[in-house]
């Protein structure tokens, strides 16, 4: 009996053949599967798609006659160009055993289908800030929230890592990565990783380069790959006088300074500060005007008595001249 079994399906296989036995496509796509049948014998005949693990008690999905119930499977009889099958909008229930079968009298001539239906492989997942960087909000310690994102895949599961030398650190599962003062105090790397059933794929690398650590007032600056390079000079600037001052952010996420413009910046400073204010607190100005008072002070307390007594003599002299000018017109 099992012998006859076989040679019955020998013999149908020799009269219906498909050009896959197994279908793997992804959840929301779809499949065709072409098959070639004996047209000289069973060209007017019913063809169909069902499904189930028995050829015996499979459920009819479509024929080529009428389309069944689910709307999203199709047979199409195309005589000697061969037959097809067409299944749209692929959910995961969708997976299993399936069977293409001709009507004939007392025993169809069927073979078997086996589709698995698996998720969408994910592609390489982008990185963008959720608000500008331009606007150079994190100089002024503004908290920034960066996203990671595939355009393809189903079901994707993103996790975020922090770079460092020996082993990554695992963040927190999210799309989502918040960057503020509370957790930028060094110089850090982060990447996300976007993965699903079958794939996995990592981002690029964002750094973080931190000018000023703080709780809450902090400095830090953002390269992300795709985003515009930007500085914080203006907002080093207007701290201490020691502050660095950032000239350069270069697309490797370190910083530059500029000794030069510092130093001066620093002379600057001080020869405002020698300007303005003297070491006891009390301002310059002040202090060298009272200074200049007191020594015009001393200065004319010591040339009035010198003025007066070279008046004195010249005076003196000349009353003796007017005198021993008027001697001879006395004598004569």
């Amino acid at each position: 009996m099992k012998s006859l079994c076989l040679i019955l399906l020998f013999h149908g296989s020799l009269q219906l053949t498909c050009d896959k036995a197994g279908i793997t496509a992804h959840i929301g796509g779809e499949f065709v599967l072409a098959c070639n049948y004996d047209t000289n014998r069973f060209r007017f005949s019913k063809k169909y798609w069902c499904r189930g693990d028995s050829s015996r008690t499979c459920e009819i999905l479509a024929d080529s006659e009428r389309i069944h119930k689910t709307g999203r499977s199709i047979i199409v009889d195309a005589g000697r160009r061969g037959l097809y099958v067409k299944v749209t909008n692929l959910q995961f229930d969708d997976t299993g055993a399936y069977w293409v079968g001709i009507d004939k009298v007392y025993a169809d001539i069927m073979t078997s289908v086996s589709v698995v239906i698996t998720e969408v492989p994910v592609s390489k997942p982008k990185l963008w800030a959720l608000g500008s960087l331009i606007t150079e909000a994190t100089c002024r310690g503004q908290p920034v929230t960066v996203r990671c994102g595939c355009a393809k895949g189903t079901g994707i599961r993103y996790t975020w890592y922090q770079h460092t030398g020996l082993k990554d650190i695992l963040l927190h599962q999210s799309s989502d990565f918040g960057l503020h003062c509370g957790t930028v105090d060094k110089d850090s790397a982060y990447y996300c990783i976007a993965s699903n059933d079958i794939s996995s794929e990592g981002s690029d690398m964002l750094s973080v380069q931190v000018l000023m650590p703080a709780d809450i007032d902090c400095i830090y600056v953002v390269n992300m790959p795709g985003q515009s390079i930007y500085d914080c000079a203006d907002r080093m600037s207007t701290t201490t006088a020691t502050a660095p001052l950032l000239t350069t952010y270069q697309a490797t996420g370190k910083v530059h300074l500029d000794t030069r413009n510092q130093s001066l910046q620093t002379n600057q400073t001080n020869r405002d500060l020698f300007l303005t204010r003297a070491y006891t607190g009390v301002p310059l100005w002040y202090t060298l005007l009272r200074w200049g008072s007191f020594a015009s002070l001393l200065i004319s307390l010591c040339l009035v008595p010198k003025c007066t007594k070279s008046r004195s003599r010249a005076r003196a002299g000349r009353r003796k001249k007017a005198h021993f000018r008027q001697r001879p017109s006395l004598a004569l």
